[in-house]
């Protein structure tokens, strides 16, 4: 007898904290895989995390590294939302995306968005070449991508192979010129001693100390380095509108179909593309597109309408990025 009631009070104070769990009202933790760099975007997922009152845990690394993790995954992935680098990152993984309510997708021109609305730019980049001013003026560099293969590029150019949006672009130059040119062009690069970086910011760095002259990246890693050393010797080269090498990209974000926190992964897209969230791009160092047409882009930059790469649907490129590996390996561009 003595032993019941020295069970009872516990077994009572048990069966209380899993009443109490089960009719908790605090929403689940949202986890999010970004292929955006952390020291981009944590501050923009930061302030959702206050404004919300919604835990948010963040798995960073390559675009197309966590598309094969959540394929591989598949149902019993942990994440609840892609947030990823390049929209062929998202069409990779496009069948294991939930629909998006109309209300976040009609925010966004509509070839910025997926056409069966499974995913969302969030922000837009155009494909550049950043060069150094004291070794080139503009007038002396090519209006194409194809122009610099030239032998007065050798050992002078800068590529990050493993990069999400320099795949992209490499799967749009594919999408447009064809897979021979395109292999061509990988093939002159790497011949003329083109220099590899893992990521974009390493190469506008390297572009700037004289390391290489000039490099494929996105538009606003010169803006990141220019608030930390204004006086850096970079510009942004704007290609010819519908060369291959002025893709118009965007970053976007999809939710993971079936996850448990579908309404809080929900909300999050409507942050990221409410007005609050798309000021993040005014108000940041690197300066990307906003996508919703009430908020202007930073002055200086290129009006987003202005600006016209390959005509090649982003949703296509998706299906592609796997050929795209392929081929970049047996180029022999594999990274650093």
């Amino acid at each position: 007898m003595r032993r019941f009631t020295l069970l009872a009070p516990l077994l009572a104070l048990s069966l209380a904290a899993v009443g109490a769990a089960g009719c908790s009202d605090d929403p689940p933790t949202l986890t999010v895989y970004s292929g955006r760099e952390e020291e981009i975007v944590a501050p923009l997922l930061e302030r959702f995390e206050r404004e919300s009152g919604i835990a948010v845990e963040v798995r960073y690394g390559d675009s197309a590294e966590l598309a094969a993790t959540i394929g591989e995954e598949g149902e019993n992935t942990p994440a609840d939302v892609f947030f990823a680098q390049d929209a062929g990152s998202l069409g990779a993984v496009s069948d294991r995306l939930a629909a998006l309510p109309q209300s976040a997708l009609s925010r966004v021109p509509e070839r910025f968005r997926d056409p069966d609305g499974r995913w969302v730019g969030t922000s837009g980049r155009v494909r550049v070449v950043v060069y150094n001013t004291e070794k080139y003026s503009e007038a002396e560099l090519p209006d194409t991508i194809f122009g610099f293969t030239a032998p007065r590029f050798k050992d002078r150019i800068g590529v990050p192979p493993t990069n999400a949006s320099f795949q992209a672009f490499v799967t749009g130059m594919r999408l447009s010129v064809g897979e021979e040119r395109t292999v061509k062009f990988l093939e002159a690069l790497k011949d003329n001693g083109a220099k590899t970086y893992e990521k974009n910011l390493q190469i506008v760095e390297a572009v700037a100390s004289g390391e290489i002259y000039a490099g494929l990246v996105n538009h606003y890693y010169v803006a990141l380095l220019k608030a930390e050393r204004p006086d850096a010797p970079v510009a942004n080269h704007f290609l010819h509108p519908g060369d291959p090498g002025a893709l118009v990209n965007v970053a976007g974000v999809g939710v993971i179909d079936g996850s448990d926190a579908t309404p809080e992964a929900m909300r999050l897209v409507e942050y990221l593309l409410s007005d609050a969230g798309q000021r993040f791009y005014q108000e940041a160092e690197e300066v990307e597109y906003p996508l919703v047409a009430a908020i202007p882009a930073v002055a200086g930059l290129p009006p987003l309408a202005s600006l016209r790469g390959p005509d090649v649907p982003l949703e296509a490129l998706g299906a592609e990025l796997e050929r795209t590996l392929e081929i970049l390996s047996e180029v022999g561009l594999t990274g650093a």
